[in-house]
């Protein structure tokens, strides 16, 4: 039965929205006056041409309903009343009771609405892509062929929220160091272009020659007074044109490969990205999707082109009857734990569970290393904070020493 958004007038003159299912719109406006409401408006939720989110009208218009910690609790929900024995459509009408939003209650009844229509669930899915990603379609789908939704939904939510923790990690040790070096650049920015001039001017009038600190000092503050918008604009403008450059495939690749390269953070993103890889494809493996697709949904995560282009790589290499372990191999971007674990896992028959045992593995590895790394940063940025600091200061006593010494 098709569904209906709805806005309608209540007895108090009040504004009611919804979702409805109904068998036609006349018989959607049937029913809301039967409940003493006024229908103003009624629309049918279905997936449109471009863009599938529109067909929840103006209740979806605007950013996604789930967000990634979002998601995987839902999923959990949904994977627990499954597993407990309830249809899929009883679980979804529990999930649209239980709905924290308007938005996300609307979400959940366009599924049921679709799912008791006779559409598969994965589907469903399928119509709102901003809400679920292409690989979590695949899952669900491969979940459904085999008849275990309920186990794939639960292995879905537990990806999901190790991919959130990872990369909540990975965040906070960033953060920190973010901040100190935003505000070391603003309060040195505001001594050499404020308070050194200020001081400076004071001395001016002595006819005597500045230490060599407080002159260059001065330099440095005369040249971030007069140019330092044109700076400012000139590194802006830098960072427009590199934006514009990454659209382009080639040289996106190209500096993907060329970010690989870097000493450490190249390190850590290779880490990162193999992870990814990694657990998605045992996700896929583990539900019974072919291991070409697998190989394909997993490359597509991949936010490093250079990367990317090896697992594509890879793929034409199993499509011509390579094994997987041997094609991964070959690509010396991956870390060489990952064909490792790819070999016992098709020597024992386990690939799925070698696999994530690998993304388990290089996701530990990735967040120690960025632990370490922000470890070491903390004290050498407030080091390297303090001596700048230290210089401006030393700029601005040194005339006043030379000063006293000179009344003496």
């Amino acid at each position: 039965m098709p569904a209906y958004s709805f806005e309608a007038l209540d007895a108090q003159g009040a504004t009611r929205r919804g979702v409805m299912e109904a068998d036609t719109a006349k018989a959607a406006r049937g029913l809301l006056r039967a409940q003493e409401l006024v229908p103003l408006q009624v629309q049918p939720v279905t997936g449109a041409a471009n863009d599938p989110n529109a067909a929840l009208g103006q209740q979806l218009f605007s950013r996604g309903v789930f967000t990634g910690t979002g998601l995987a609790i839902w999923t959990r929900q949904l994977a627990g009343l499954i597993t407990a024995g309830l249809p899929l459509e009883r679980a979804l009408t529990a999930l649209t009771d239980e709905a924290e939003t308007e938005r996300e209650r609307n979400l959940v009844a366009a599924l049921r609405a679709e799912v008791n229509a006779g559409s598969p669930f994965g589907k469903a899915l399928s119509r709102f892509p901003r809400e679920f990603p292409e690989i979590y379609v695949a899952v669900v789908t491969a979940g459904e062929q085999s008849g275990a939704l309920g186990v794939v939904l639960e292995r879905l939510a537990t990806d999901l929220e190790e991919r959130q923790a990872l990369n909540a990690r990975l965040l906070g040790a960033a953060l920190y160091p973010a901040i100190v070096s935003l505000v070391a650049v603003v309060i040195v920015l505001f001594l050499v272009a404020y308070v050194v001039p200020q001081v400076a001017n004071v001395f001016a009038g002595t006819k005597r020659a500045l230490p060599f600190l407080t002159v260059a000092m001065l330099a440095i503050s005369g040249l971030v007074r007069s140019w330092g918008w044109l700076v400012a604009l000139v590194l802006g403008a830098g960072l427009v044109l590199l934006r514009l450059s990454l659209r382009n495939d080639a040289a996106r690749e190209r500096f993907d490969a060329a970010w690989l390269k870097l000493p450490v953070i190249g390190r850590l993103s290779r880490g990162y990205n193999a992870a990814r890889f990694a657990s998605t494809l045992a996700m896929l493996a583990g539900a019974g999707v072919p291991i070409l697709r697998a190989l394909q949904a997993a490359a597509e995560t991949l936010s490093n082109r250079a990367m990317r282009a090896d697992a594509m790589d890879a793929l034409v290499l199993v499509r011509e009857g390579a094994p997987l372990a041997s094609a991964m191999a070959q690509k010396k971007r991956f870390p060489g734990l990952l064909p490792m674990f790819a070999r016992l896992g098709e020597q024992t028959g386990q690939l799925p569970a070698m696999l994530q045992r690998c993304a388990n593995q290089l996701g530990a590895e990735v967040q120690r290393r960025a632990m370490q790394l922000a470890t070491v940063l903390e004290p050498l940025l407030i080091v390297g904070m303090g001596a700048v600091v230290m210089l401006i200061v030393l700029a601005v006593l040194l005339p006043i020493i030379q000063l006293n010494q000179f009344a003496r």
